[in-house]
C-alpha cells in the first residue's frame, strides 16, 4: 500500500490512533475525534447573514472530561509532518489547550505552548512513542498539579 495515496482519515485511522494508543492514551474514554469546537464566525452583509467555516480538530486527548490537554492535526502523506502545525495552533488557542501535534503519518511534530520546555519544537518519529508517553504524563501531572492550585486558592479566599 502506498502511503502517498491515502486520505486523511486513512492516516487517522491506520497510523495517528495506533500512535497515540500506544504512547499509553485509551481511544475510547480520553481521546475524542473530529471535534467541531465552533459552528464559524457569523458573517453580516446588509440584511443577510451567513457563516463561515466551522473549526474541527482531527484529535483532542483529554486529561480529564472537559479539560482537553492538546490538539493532534492530521495531514495526508502528500504534506509534510509539520503542514498542519499552523492549523493545530489556531485550534489550540480557540481552545487554551498547552500542547499541539501534527502529524503525516510518518511522525509528530511537536508544539509546546506553555513556554516551559527547552525546545518549542520536537518532531517525533513514530518509533518513539515512549518519549511521547513520558511528555504527556508529565503534562498530566502539571496540569493536575495547577488545577489543585486554582482550587485551593478559590476555596481560602
Amino acid at each position: 500500500m502506498d502511503k502517498k495515496s491515502l486520505s486523511e482519515r486513512d492516516i487517522c485511522t491506520k497510523f495517528i490512533a495506533p500512535a497515540i494508543s500506544a504512547a499509553g492514551w485509551d481511544i475510547q474514554r480520553q481521546v475524542r475525534e473530529e471535534v467541531s469546537f465552533t459552528k464559524g464566525r457569523i458573517i453580516v452583509q446588509g440584511k443577510l447573514h451567513s457563516r463561515g467555516k466551522s473549526r474541527r480538530a482531527d484529535f483532542i486527548p483529554y486529561h480529564q472530561p472537559n479539560l482537553p490537554l492538546a490538539v493532534i492535526e492530521a495531514k495526508d502523506n502528500t504534506h509534510t509532518v509539520g503542514d498542519g502545525m499552523q492549523q493545530a495552533l489556531d485550534y489550540a488557542e480557540a481552545l487554551d489547550v498547552p500542547f499541539v501535534f501534527s502529524s503525516n503519518g510518518d511522525g509528530f511534530l511537536f508544539h509546546d505552548r506553555t513556554g516551559n520546555a527547552a525546545l518549542t519544537e520536537t518532531e517525533l518519529t513514530l518509533a518513539i512513542c515512549d518519549q511521547l508517553k513520558a511528555s504527556i504524563a508529565a503534562a498530566r501531572t502539571n496540569h493536575a498539579q495547577l488545577a489543585e492550585s486554582l482550587v485551593a486558592h478559590a476555596v481560602a479566599a
